[in-house]
Formats: structure tokens, C-alpha cells, sequence
């Protein structure tokens, strides 16, 4: 690695991140610009600004990226509908692709030579962090801490705060955690303590989105979605920008009970991992999302975005927003959701999310044939007689030639 004039730091405000701060001025000596986003973590960012000042930062960078995440990242990942390993949600995966691409754009704009963040060398996401920033800018050089010093335990982190009169005050005004937390406009995420044995379950204070399915209200709560080309736009008729949709899902659903997980996932990196999800808004939407889609998209599409959604999944779970294969596969979705306009009715009710109605002006549902009663002639059910023949003629004549099937 040449020398590091100057690192992008990609910027909590947190313990972890600020030793990063005093670690990368100490180990490369050199000038450090921290980054902080808000994509809708539920905590103030600007105090993120008073603590690089203390440890020395003069650049300083605290972006407000709510709407470009739900609109850019979050919204056409669920055109695909996508799940990873039939549960999880993405919430924490496509948040890294935008923040990489901030660190890249801020890199660019103060000269800096480097970019850096605070993932662990176990998790997923310095993989992500990392194929992003190379596929942005191929020549920019990486520092991941912690892959490369000791500091290997919170109490080895404080002890070096002390050592460097780094002031840590902020992350004792409460008590801590026991869980390793994520948070984003989509969902929140809980690791570590309890969590390690994947035969305890999480504990009920631990949730922080949703109040449990049991103590949900007795009563539904109903709403209408309205989508123009697979996008929502509207809640019960009223129309909002997507940071704020997302935002009065998750208020919807969590107090519905809506949106809480527990899987055990691999990782990239080889290792199982056990998480607690929190997607309340995700979760209704991807309900809704399939349910305009049922009534909008011709079989064959719909079943075929279904085969590539898995692929598609396990590439934004990877890591690879940048890739080509991912962009292709964007181009593919986007096409099809020009018809997926509408709007779908849904009830709320104790930590399920059901479609109750569906309507749009694309609709490919034809009453007249899809009726059971008369249908003045719309569809001869003769023809099914001449279908069935010859779908069946190679299973007809593999049986004449002898084939046993049993």
C-alpha cells in the first residue's frame, strides 16, 4: 500500500469508529475526512459532527441520503420481489452499495487517496463495502481496521480511548446493548449475546419496531397501496415520497406486530450466522408488491422473475450492487413492472400481513373467463380436451415403450 495522504472514513460517531479516527491519524499519519449518512437509523447524526471535531477532523461530512435510499436501492430490489434464503429482507445488504458509492463521490471530491470503514473481518458487509468502492473507483486503496490491529474486544477499545484521551463519554450515557445493532429506514437488525445459541430465543425487550404479535390490537387495521410501475406512491390515497412511505409502513406494521424475524443465514465469508430481523414496512410491501403483480404481469414473466429472484438476492446479499450481472438483471425487472400499476387493499392484523383486494386498470384478470358461472361462450372447455392430449403424448408414449414410472 503507498503512502495515505488522506482516508474517508465511513463515520458512526460510535466507539468503534471513533478509535478508527485517532488509529488511522496514529498508524498512517495522515489527515482523516469522516462520512456519516442517515438513512433512517432513528438516531441524530449531527452529533457525529462535534465528536470528529474533538478528535482532530476538519472535514466533515453528514449527509442526509433517506430519500435516495428507499428510491434508488430499497424500491427496485423489490420489484424482484427479493428474498435471500426464503426469509431475509436485505435490510442491512442494499443499505452498503449507497454508502459505498458516498465514500467513493467524497473521495473524489477532497483527493483523498483512501477509503475505510469499521466492518469486522468476519461479517458480510467489508465484502460489500469493498467490491463497491472498487468497482466505483478501480485505483482507490482500502484500510479495514479491523483486520489489521489488536484492538479485538470492547474492553481493549476503551483501554486505548483512555491511553489517547479520546473522549468516550457518549457511549456510557446509556446502558449498552448486548446486541450488535443495525439500523436503516427497512428494518433493524440484532446479533451477538443471547443470539450466539441459536436454540435460545431472543428476548421480548430486545425488539425495539414492533410490539409482539400477542399484544397487537384485537381489531384489523386495513390500508389501500397504490403502485405506479411496481413502485409504491400512495397509502389510502394520500401521496407521500418513498422515504416517507417507508417510513408510515414501518409504523403501521410494527404496531400490528408485523415484520419480526429469527434465521440462522450463511454469510459470504463461509460461517453461519444467527440474526433477528425487524422489516415491518418490507414486509407489507413485499405482500402487496406480489398480490399487483398477480393481477398485472402475464404468467411466464411473473414465474421467470421468480427463477431469477433468488440470483438476484444472492448477488445484493454478496455484495455485488456494481456488478454487470446485477445490472442486467435490473434492466430485465424494470421492463416488466411498466404494467404493474394499481391497488392492493391488505389487513394488518396480529403480526400477519394478508391481500384482501386488488385492482388495476392492467389487469389481466378477465372475469368472464375466470368465472364459474355462465360464461356466455368466453372459454370452450372442449379445447381442454386437445391440451391435455398433447401435453401428455410424450408421457403416453415413454409409458407405450415400456418405461417404468412407478
Amino acid at each position: 500500500m503507498s503512502k495515505i495522504e488522506k482516508v474517508v472514513l465511513a463515520y458512526s460517531g460510535g466507539l468503534d469508529t471513533s478509535v478508527i479516527v485517532r488509529w488511522l491519524q496514529d498508524t498512517y499519519n495522515c489527515e482523516v475526512v469522516t462520512f456519516t449518512a442517515d438513512i433512517g437509523q432513528g438516531e441524530e447524526v449531527e452529533p457525529a459532527r462535534a465528536k470528529a471535531e474533538a478528535l482532530g477532523v476538519k472535514e466533515i461530512y453528514i449527509d442526509d441520503l433517506r430519500e435516495e435510499f428507499v428510491r434508488d436501492f430499497v424500491f427496485p430490489m423489490f420489484r424482484a420481489n427479493t428474498i435471500y434464503e426464503g426469509e431475509y429482507l436485505l435490510g442491512t445488504s442494499i443499505a452498503r452499495p449507497l454508502i459505498a458509492k458516498r465514500l467513493i463521490e467524497i473521495a473524489n471530491e477532497t483527493g483523498a487517496d483512501a477509503i475505510s470503514h469499521g466492518a469486522t473481518g468476519k461479517g458480510n458487509d467489508q465484502v460489500r463495502f469493498e467490491l463497491g468502492a472498487y468497482a466505483l473507483k478501480p485505483g482507490i486503496q482500502v484500510i479495514a481496521p479491523w483486520r489489521e490491529w489488536d484492538l479485538n474486544s470492547r474492553e481493549k477499545l476503551m483501554q486505548y480511548c483512555e491511553q489517547h484521551k479520546i473522549p468516550v463519554d457518549f457511549s456510557n450515557k446509556k446502558k449498552k446493548s448486548p446486541y450488535s445493532m443495525d439500523a436503516n429506514l427497512l428494518h433493524i437488525s440484532y446479533e451477538g449475546g443471547i443470539l450466539e445459541e441459536p436454540w435460545a430465543e431472543a428476548e421480548e425487550d430486545m425488539w425495539r419496531w414492533s410490539v409482539s404479535p400477542e399484544a397487537a390490537p384485537d381489531k384489523p387495521t386495513y390500508i389501500t397501496l397504490q403502485f405506479e410501475k411496481g413502485d409504491p406512491v400512495a397509502i389510502d390515497g394520500e401521496r407521500m415520497s418513498p422515504a416517507t412511505l417507508l417510513e408510515k409502513l414501518n409504523k403501521l406494521g410494527g404496531a400490528n406486530g408485523i415484520g419480526r424475524l429469527d434465521i440462522v443465514e450463511n454469510r459470504y465469508v463461509g460461517m453461519k450466522s444467527r440474526g433477528c430481523y425487524e422489516t415491518p414496512g418490507g414486509t407489507i410491501l413485499l405482500k402487496a408488491h406480489r398480490a399487483i403483480e398477480s393481477i398485472t404481469l402475464d404468467r411466464e414473466v411473473a414465474h421467470l422473475k421468480d427463477e431469477l429472484m433468488p440470483r438476484y438476492a444472492k448477488l445484493i446479499y454478496n455484495g455485488y450492487w456494481w456488478a454487470p450481472e446485477r445490472q442486467m438483471l435490473q434492466a430485465a425487472i424494470d421492463e416488466s413492472q411498466s404494467v404493474v400499476n394499481g391497488e392492493v387493499r391488505l389487513k394488518l392484523y396480529k403480526g400477519s400481513v394478508t391481500a384482501v383486494g386488488r385492482r388495476s386498470d392492467d389487469s389481466l384478470f378477465d372475469e368472464r373467463i375466470a368465472t364459474f358461472e355462465d360464461d356466455a361462450g368466453a372459454y370452450d372447455q372442449k379445447d381442454a380436451e386437445g391440451f391435455i392430449k398433447l401435453n401428455a403424448l410424450r408421457l403416453r408414449i415413454a409409458a407405450g415403450k415400456g418405461r417404468d414410472l412407478i
